[in-house]
């Protein structure tokens, strides 16, 4: 497949632009007092391993990580070695077999809005167990709406909570937390983030 030229671009950019993550930590840390080792985890656009991937995989967990950027998974094996990691375009996960938990922290904004719920249906048709699903999103309402980031142009999605929170229900989750935050993702640019904790039903 052709790399995400968006993210090739940024590459270790997109780590050293990143003033505040506490939040997402706090999120995988949740993650895994939920889950019991060797649980498996499917980490939906996984950049660069960092934080979450290397977070899992340093608690026991199994990661298998996708993403359209071969840059950033180049990365990914530096930085959070022990993960299996996949150059493949996110909504192709049909032949991964079952998770136990599946997360999307600031990667379904690259997708057009239209394919969020088929993608959602299919990873809850993937999970077993307590069928974990974690979603960060930033608040908004549009549908690939063009900006630069770190210096590349992107096209990006967004949800208000209520509806993201719906998009969720409606592929056959319960939500069971959803929290609105406010960080500086680059330096000097403060930006409200949802992140939503559902478990299937």
């Amino acid at each position: 497949m052709a790399d995400n030229p968006t993210f090739d671009r940024i590459g270790k950019r997109y780590d050293e632009s990143f003033v505040e993550r506490d939040d997402q930590l706090a999120e995988g840390a949740w993650l895994i007092e939920q889950l019991t080792p060797p649980a498996r985890v499917l980490d939906l656009g996984c950049g660069s391993g960092l934080p979450t991937a290397k977070q899992l995989l340093g608690a026991g967990v199994k990661v298998v990580g996708v993403d359209e950027s071969g840059t950033m998974l180049a990365l990914a094996e530096e930085q959070a070695p022990g993960g299996r990691y996949l150059h493949r375009d996110l909504r192709d996960i049909a032949d991964l077999g079952e998770f136990d938990a599946a997360v999307a922290f600031f990667s379904l904004i690259m997708l057009p809005k239209i394919d969020i719920p088929p993608l959602l249906s299919q990873v809850r048709s993937q999970l077993r167990g307590p069928k974990l699903l974690q979603i960060a999103m930033v608040l908004g309402d549009f549908d690939q709406f063009p900006i630069i980031f770190l210096g590349a142009p992107a096209a990006v999605s967004a949800y208000p909570p209520d509806e993201l929170a719906h998009v969720v229900e409606q592929a056959g989750f319960e939500v069971v937390n959803l929290r609105e935050v406010k960080a500086e993702a680059e330096p000097n640019r403060i930006e409200v983030q949802i992140f939503l904790r559902a478990s299937g039903v």
